[in-house]
């Protein structure tokens, strides 16, 4: 019987991690419980819970957090336990391995138990190949945004699990909610994405208008949320940004590299404009546009009436 603990800081990523943690279990016999710190958050679907209680703050500190679920992975028995792969999740993972002496898998799907070994896999060299890894348990694994559907259903029963306190040496100053956009880009079908092509933030305005003619979410390359951080992280799509698989992925100014194809690679039609005839975009893109996006997105806008 081998169970598994889950944990994550996204609602959405908490779910996901419901569905890998009953593939593996099914096949070992073993329970699923998801790690929750504080209180149950309502509208997350996913069965039973351990609610994890202590003397001082847990969220938003990583050692604590850590140290929290090494605890509880502990006293439920649990070799395999799994990590969301936000920010947050990386490090709680790196701590988890470090204390526990465990193995640690990095962004992997596809999860199985194989002869006592946790198996999974994982893109590398910014998709272009998959690679099979597997380690021995115990084990602490990040499993990536979009891996697994979230599955239906509500938490079921609720444990609660008094925890050490931990004094980590952080001092929170302060916490300030993030400004986010309300539409999950994992979820759209249409998604009208913008690069470094454009010349100005202003600009952007083009793509919201195109995006909403299509009934769509805008997105963007990383240039534009974390180098010139012209919109949020929320939007950025890459290896380092959402993985995302919408119906039509429209990419407008947006030259290709690898660490970009790989978040949209299982998008069901890829489109691109560019004015660069040898952008790599055009590789992978299903239609192209060898065009200033200047001249071709109104043109577009005005052929969707919304000129």
């Amino acid at each position: 019987m081998t169970d598994v603990l889950t944990f994550s800081d996204s609602p959405q990523l908490a779910g996901e991690l419901t569905s890998a943690a009953a593939s593996i279990a099914a096949g070992a016999g073993g329970t699923v419980l998801s790690v929750e710190l504080d209180n149950v958050r309502e509208g997350v679907p996913r069965g039973p819970v351990l609610l994890l209680k202590s003397a001082n703050p847990i969220t938003g500190d990583d050692l604590r957090i850590a140290s929290a679920v090494s605890e509880a992975s502990k006293r439920m028995s649990s070799p395999i336990i799994l990590i969301g792969s936000t920010k947050l999740g990386r490090m709680v993972a790196g701590r988890l391995a470090v204390a526990g002496r465990m193995c640690a898998l990095a962004d992997v799907r596809d999860l199985k138990l194989d002869s006592g070994m946790l198996t999974g896999v994982r893109d590398v060299y910014a998709g272009k190949f998959n690679a099979k890894v597997g380690s021995p348990l115990p084990c602490v694994a990040l499993v990536p945004q979009g891996a697994y559907p979230s599955p239906g259903g509500s938490a079921a029963t609720v444990e609660e699990l008094v925890v050490p306190a931990v004094s980590s040496g952080v001092r929170r100053v302060q916490t300030k909610p993030s400004q986010t956009s309300a539409l999950d880009l994992r979820s759209a079908k249409v998604i009208v994405a913008a690069g470094r092509g454009f010349k100005t933030k202003e600009d952007l305005a083009l793509v919201e208008k195109l995006a909403r003619a299509l009934g769509g979410a805008m997105g963007a390359s990383r240039p534009l949320s974390s180098d010139l951080g012209w919109l949020g992280e929320e939007y950025h799509i890459g290896l380092t940004g959402v993985y995302v698989r919408p119906n039509l992925y429209l990419a407008i100014g947006i030259s290709g590299q690898l660490q970009h194809v790989a978040g949209i690679k299982d998008s069901k039609v890829i489109a691109a404009i560019n004015k660069d005839r040898q952008a790599p975009i055009f590789q992978v893109a299903d239609y192209g546009v060898v065009g200033d996006l200047y001249q071709v997105v109104p043109a577009l806008l005005k052929i969707l009436g919304a000129g």
